[in-house]
């Protein structure tokens, strides 16, 4: 059958509704779209305590999508971390579009409805929720969370949340203190590149985080003490629970012979502070108060161990760098 004028027209225009959205790059312009810029970096950032010590009951997030380009509120690419104020006797309800969502008490006391019963929480208990979480927040005192979730990730890959992967789980401040305390009285403490503990649950054995997609590390900086420098290509939210003048981090691109970092950026700590460590970037932490400092990191590093990504790294002094998690 011979092929009209009109036949191959409406071919073309046939072609065309499938292929508008078609680009090509040539390799070298394209393969690296954060070093050209086209994908902006993630920036440094801290947010004061003030914002939970102060105002009405309120979700504060740490909002940096405007600076990542991506669909707010963000902190990272896949993480939003926020603030929760509650004032005594008045609740709060949480339903974000995530797998998980992690808590951390920074003072008060109450409880949190769930569709599978009441889980009771004050002042320095975590506690994590899986996908599909309608909490209402009860406070009994005046009362603050720090809350980080990963309804980034999905809205960047265009899907809801499925079935849950955990149940709603509990950490209780005197269980996490203990075992800290257990790790940092042994005698090999002063050796490990950190004194802490991770927070994780039976479900994620091959991870050992407390969801699939998050992280949870409870540490202490002792007097006196440097965390040797370290990075991972996770991005990190810090929370600082409690320290004194004198404690921050160094944070830079590359490190000198001797493993200091080069031209760092100084993030001074405050207690009831957050801020973003950027990934791939070594950074340092340093304890030259008086007291010792405590910290709650929280990263997408679950997700990243299981992709095989997570490529944490540390100084060692008398080996030079090391890509493993832990001295040998």
């Amino acid at each position: 059958m011979t092929r009209t004028l009109q036949d191959e027209a409406r071919a073309e225009a046939t072609s065309a509704r499938w292929t508008e959205d078609a680009e090509y790059f040539e390799y070298s312009k394209a393969a690296n779209p954060i070093g050209s810029g086209l994908t902006p970096k993630i920036p440094l950032a801290d947010f004061p305590g003030r914002i939970h010590q102060e105002g009405p009951t309120r979700i504060v997030p740490f909002d940096l999508s405007e600076s990542l380009q991506c669909p707010g509120p963000a902190s990272s690419p896949a993480l939003c971390a926020n603030f929760i104020r509650i004032l005594a006797g008045e609740s709060i309800a949480t339903t974000p579009e995530a797998t998980s969502e992690v808590y951390y008490v920074i003072r008060g006391r109450g409880r949190t409805s769930l569709a599978s019963g009441e889980l009771p929480w004050k002042q320095g208990d975590f506690f994590a929720l899986p996908a599909g979480s309608r909490a209402e927040h009860h406070a009994d005192e005046e009362s603050a969370f720090y809350w980080v979730h990963d309804a980034p990730l999905l809205t960047y890959l265009g899907v809801k949340p499925g079935e849950p992967r955990f149940e709603p789980t509990l950490y209780p401040r005197e269980e996490a203190v203990a075992r800290l305390a257990e790790v940092e009285a042994d005698p090999a403490a002063a050796k490990r590149s950190r004194v802490s503990i991770l927070l994780a649950n039976r479900n994620f054995g091959q991870t050992r985080t407390i969801t699939h997609v998050i992280w949870t590390m409870f540490g202490v900086l002792p007097v006196g003490s440097i965390q040797l420098p370290h990075r991972h290509e996770s991005v990190a939210l810090d929370f600082i629970i409690d320290c004194q003048p004198g404690c921050y981090t160094l944070i830079g691109r590359d490190l000198d012979a001797d493993g200091k970092i080069i031209n760092p950026k100084r993030a001074d700590w405050a207690p009831g502070s957050a801020f973003v460590t950027p990934p791939g970037l070594w950074h340092a932490h340093f304890n030259e108060s008086g007291t010792p400092a405590y910290l709650i990191p929280i990263q997408d590093a679950g997700l990243h161990t299981f992709l095989r990504t997570l490529g944490i790294k540390f100084f060692h002094a008398k080996k030079g760098t090391s890509d493993s998690g832990e001295e040998d």
